[in-house]
């Protein structure tokens, strides 16, 4: 399990020490959200080497990195040099673009859906290429054309390419061709979210891939308060605790990502985080215990499921 935080990059906010707080507090993961094209935001691959420069452990990705205004090949240079700079500590989170209006605005092409996840698919094959390390590479695609004769520097690690997608076709392309899937919670709520697993699961499958090697990542936009609760991922750390341990054993997400306010990070990692690990180990271990599927949920007798 992985646990970290979603970082809109609100240059009006104290974007370093948020970043130094999710380190001290012992969260995986930083995640960057990549909207260049709103008002008053940071560019993101910028805030992520700054966040990599101060801080020591955290691993930092683009979440995601909005493929129309990032070439990938270029974004692929970036992204290892990160890696190679900060010592295998970078991830690729990687999207068509959510939001057409403004890729438009600042420049980049207004594809249709089709055209989007082609375009996102050989993104993925390019970027590879560049990290593969080896020379003399071409590539000439619908979208993208790539020839270098030492592209170069190869990443620190095996760096994971996570796509952010959410419709049937593109967890069909994750499932083909990436590490892992990034669905947020806006979107993909749980009672999408296990039709979304099969979908990724069967595409794995379908090409020989092992679907267990995929990462899921969940982002949790929601509000944590002392209230009651108002809905899912909307009420206290008691609630917040039941419903990420009900999406890690009943619905196999692996990593957490909190897009919340920022305010409640704390309470997030130093409060909620450490239940939910706690939870897991103890669930997990019951159903080890009854000899039962890791991946299914224990019975739950008697507690009602907020997620609908």
């Amino acid at each position: 399990m992985r646990f970290g935080v979603s970082l809109a990059p609100d240059a009006s906010v104290p974007l370093v020490r948020a970043a130094q707080d999710a380190d001290r507090y012992g969260l995986d993961l930083l995640g960057v959200r990549d909207e260049p094209y709103r008002r008053g935001t940071a560019d993101a691959l910028a805030l992520m080497a700054t966040a990599l420069a101060v801080t020591s452990r955290i691993r930092v990705l683009p979440a995601v990195a909005c493929l129309p205004l990032r070439p990938p090949a270029v974004l692929a240079k970036t992204v290892a040099t990160l890696d190679l700079l900060s010592g295998g500590r970078v991830e690729l989170g990687l999207g068509a673009g959510r939001a057409p209006d403004g890729v438009d605005a600042y420049g980049g092409a207004r594809l249709g859906a089709a055209a989007a996840r082609r375009a996102l698919e050989e993104a993925v094959q390019v970027i590879r290429l560049h990290w593969s390390g080896q020379n003399g590479l071409r590539f000439g695609g619908e979208h993208y054309r790539f020839a270098a004769p030492q592209p170069g520097p190869p990443p620190a690690h095996q760096i994971g390419v996570w796509l952010g997608v959410t419709g049937p076709h593109g967890l069909d392309l994750a499932g083909r061709v990436a590490d892992g899937w990034i669905a947020p919670s806006s979107l993909v709520p749980p009672k999408r979210l296990a039709d979304g697993q099969r979908r990724l699961d069967q595409a794995a499958a379908a090409v020989g891939r092992d679907p267990g090697e995929l990462r899921r990542v969940y982002v949790l936009e929601g509000a944590i308060d002392g209230g009651d609760a108002r809905g899912f991922l909307h009420g206290p750390p008691r609630q917040w605790i039941y419903e990420m341990t009900e999406l890690a054993v009943g619905h196999r997400v692996d990593s957490f990502l909190y897009g919340g306010d920022p305010e409640h990070l704390p309470v997030f990692a130093l409060e909620i985080v450490p239940a939910v690990r706690e939870q897991i180990a103890r669930e997990r271990g019951a159903v080890s215990a009854q000899g039962g599927d890791p991946l299914e949920p224990p019975s739950r007798a008697g507690r009602s499921s907020r997620h609908g």
